[in-house]
């Protein structure tokens, strides 16, 4: 067991939460990271006990045109400050990653300037890709470079050069000793070297026991870079477009599909692929805004808590803020925010009432960090799921229909079993428990004895009607089953017996439909990756929108986020 099979994370974006200036003029150090304290009890009081934070060393601008790898940016403030934030950290139980940005340089970076000056003569000319010297660019170089995203403000480091490697590995490894980190984020993992990312993984095991290295992938098949030679997890994107898209079209096959995909790309071991998971981040849209329901808020974060994967909250979703993707710039995903603000969102905030909860819960409850994961109940507007570790176990049932529902579910044991959010208490009758599931909502059922164990449960804050937001559209929904009424009840399979295969989950849609409807989702996840990517470029046209959209070719889709 390492400290990030237990993890919450809390995902730091300090140039946009600390209200830096949006451009580095280099003109002096100020001293905005120490604002980030009082964020630490905040944090572990919503149950997270790790924080991704970054970018944080000297850029141009957004952080991610690094110019020194070994000074913080002198927007957020000094080295000092960074060390007594992470030993701040330490002291309250929160592990600390940085974002590892190692696939490029910004164009002030040490070498590229050496470059620029010396041209055929540098000594750095090989530190970076393609580097042609008949050709140019629009900062009239005389010379041109591969990039990243179309961008030449983001010049791609040469991965394979010796030189490279050891001085990102010793950066690392001045990480480690300056700052005391935990782990690392890396930034662009899917176009990073796979022998460059096996020497970090060298370096990871060196530095510090535990070390976490976890890699930013968009698609494809993740066991690609999380085994034991590179990675130990990677950004499930896949979850997350199944997350929204599979609420705001009530089709929790979607979201069933992608997590079984994933569970059997790991080996159909809990340990297999430990994944992280999320709702947004500093590069997608508010999960608040995407959802058409805003009540699908708390079935989201449930899910969020109690799939596979190691769960993560991008700073300000936590109080249901809004953020929508701009034609130029990213900056409303990245807002500052005071903290002063929501002072008492914990039991003021619907949203933040329901996360705190799910991270107490989570903590409390051994099966969501490392169980085994087994479906009970399928329906477009209906999902219950087992997670099963020794010693503990839990069964997550979520409703996306505006109208409740009832369960019947198998469980284990005798006696009864708690909701962990609602504290209603079930018994077990003939090997199972029927659970009413209040509308757009859900709960996590345990042993009462396992519940009591853990301390008794605490009624989390749910808001029963909140009203979408009108500039939010929503997808329109494929048609669908009737959802049952309330007085329905959706019974689970039996229990297989014993070293017996696990009899198939009936469900109100025919196994054809559910394949293409994950399949659909898969392809229009891909599609706005690649929208996504086009639109860090610049301005997206109509007709380039079109494109995408009547691409519906799988291999030819993933071909296009390679060529970025």
């Amino acid at each position: 067991m390492a400290w990030y099979d237990e993890a919450v994370f809390y995902h730091i974006y300090p140039l946009g939460l600390l209200g830096a200036p949006k451009e580095n003029k280099y003109d002096g150090v100020t001293h905005r990271l120490p604002e980030l304290d009082p964020w630490i009890d905040h944090i572990k009081a919503i149950g997270c006990n790790a924080i991704y934070i970054g970018p944080l060393f000297e850029s141009e601008g957004h952080g991610y045109e690094t110019t020194d790898y070994r000074k913080l940016d002198s927007r957020l403030g000094d080295n000092d400050d960074l060390k007594k934030f992470v030993k701040n950290c330490h002291k309250a139980g929160v592990n600390v990653i940085f974002d590892g940005v190692f696939n490029h340089t910004g164009r002030t970076f040490f070498a590229f300037r050496d470059l620029k000056e010396n041209r055929e003569n540098s000594r750095y000319r090989d530190w970076y890709c393609n580097v042609n010297f008949w050709g140019n660019n629009e900062y009239n170089d005389g010379f041109s470079y591969d990039n990243w995203g179309g961008y030449n403000l983001l010049v791609k480091l040469n991965q394979r050069n010796p030189e490279v490697r050891d001085y990102i590995c010793d950066v690392i490894r001045f990480w480690v000793s300056e700052f005391d980190i935990d782990g690392i984020r890396l930034d662009a993992a899917d176009v990073l070297d796979f022998d460059f990312m096996k020497a970090l993984r060298a370096v990871a095991n060196e530095v510090k026991p535990d070390f976490w290295l976890m890699g930013e992938v968009i698609h494809g098949d993740y066991s690609r870079w999380v085994n034991e030679g590179t990675l130990h997890s990677v950004t499930n994107y896949n979850l997350h477009k199944a997350l929204y898209s599979g609420h705001n079209d009530h089709n929790y096959f979607e979201i069933a599909h992608t997590v079984k995909r994933l569970y059997e790309m790991g080996g159909n071991r809990p340990d297999g692929l430990k994944l992280y998971n999320f709702t947004d981040n500093h590069d997608v849209e508010r999960i608040y805004t995407k959802l058409a329901n805003k009540a699908h808020m708390t079935d989201v974060n449930i899910l969020l808590y109690t799939l596979p994967g190691i769960p993560s909250i991008y700073y300000g979703s936590e109080f249901g803020i809004e953020g929508r993707k701009e034609k130029y710039s990213d900056d409303s995903l990245r807002p500052a925010l005071n903290l002063g603000d929501y002072k008492n969102a914990i039991t003021d905030n619907p949203v933040t009432s329901v996360i705190a909860r799910l991270g107490a819960i989570r903590h409390s409850t051994p099966a969501l960090s490392y169980g085994e994961y087994r479906e009970l109940v399928l329906t477009n507007r209906q999902y219950a799921f087992l997670r099963r570790s020794e010693g503990s176990c839990c069964i997550t049932a979520v409703n996306n229909d505006d109208n409740p529902c009832q369960l019947t579910l198998p469980a284990e044991g005798s006696g009864t079993y708690t909701g962990l959010l609602s504290g209603n208490t079930v018994p077990v009758e003939n090997g199972h428990i029927t659970v009413n599931i209040e509308a757009n909502s859900g709960d996590i059922w345990v042993p009462t004895d396992q519940a009591k164990a853990a301390g008794s449960p605490k009624r989390a804050k749910v808001s029963k009607t909140p009203k979408p937001d009108k500039a939010v559209e929503a997808p329109k929904p494929a048609k669908e089953p009737e959802a049952p009424k309330a007085a329905e009840t959706i019974e689970a399979p039996k229990e297989p017996e014993p070293d017996t295969k696990p009899t198939e989950t009936p469900v109100q849609a025919t196994g054809t439909e559910s394949a293409k409807s994950y399949e659909d989702g898969i392809i229009r996840g891909l599609q706005e990756a690649i929208i996504a990517r086009m639109e860090k470029n610049g301005p997206v046209t109509d007709q380039m929108r079109r494109d995408v959209d009547n691409n519906t070719h799988h291999d030819s889709l993933i071909n296009w986020i390679k060529s970025f």
